[in-house]
Order: C-alpha cells, then sequence, then structure tokens
C-alpha cells in the first residue's frame, strides 16, 4: 500500500512559505556578496593598466640599454674619455720573478702498450 500524501492547504501554504524563505536567504546572500566585492573590479583594472604602463616602460628602458651598450657608441665614449685602444697602447714587458721553474721532465718515460688481435 502506497503511504498516503498530505495534499491539505495548510501543508502548501508551509511549502511555499519555507521556499520563499530560503529563495528571499539566497538573493540576500548575493546582494551582500556583491556588496562587498564591488571595489574589486575597478581595483583589478587599475592594477591591470598599471601593469600594463610598466610593461611599456620596461620594453622602452630595454631598448635605451640596448641603443647605449651599441659596441662603436661604447668605443666612442672611452675614446672621447682619453681612453687607447689595446693595439695602439705603448706596452712594456717586464720577467715574473718568484716563480719557481718547473722539475725537469725525465728523460726516460715508460709506455706499456698489450694489442691483441682477434
Amino acid at each position: 500500500m502506497l503511504p498516503r500524501v498530505d495534499l491539505s492547504i495548510a501543508t502548501w501554504r508551509a511549502r511555499a512559505i519555507r521556499y520563499v524563505s530560503i529563495y528571499l536567504v539566497l538573493a540576500l546572500t548575493l546582494v551582500g556578496a556583491r556588496f562587498f566585492t564591488q571595489d574589486v573590479r575597478p581595483t583589478l583594472r587599475a592594477a591591470q593598466d598599471r601593469e600594463a604602463a610598466l610593461l611599456n616602460e620596461r620594453d622602452e628602458l630595454e631598448l635605451r640599454v640596448q641603443a647605449l651598450t651599441n659596441p662603436q657608441r661604447i668605443r666612442d665614449w672611452a675614446l672621447h674619455n682619453g681612453m687607447r685602444r689595446f693595439a695602439e697602447a705603448p706596452k712594456t714587458t717586464q720577467d715574473i720573478t718568484g716563480v719557481p721553474a718547473p722539475a725537469p721532465l725525465s728523460a726516460r718515460s715508460t709506455l706499456e702498450v698489450k694489442t691483441e688481435w682477434k
């Protein structure tokens, strides 16, 4: 036998009140979450704009560094400041003192080699 289902007006009214109150609580929760997080999106947009500006600045600075470290530009700067090229600079030589001479090599060294043919 099947259990009897209560279809009275009081039961339906209680169910309707319960469902409406659940929906009301969910709606208030969503509205509250939106209210407390309303500043997240503008802050995120501002951070993205700052990131884009910093990336552009980094790229520009990288190009400036590459232009300033050009070998020709460095060479011109060095010559302008009185530096001379190594090939054109006067060179002096001097004996290195205080270093002991290496031990003489033995005239006879032994090396044994064994070869097997198969």
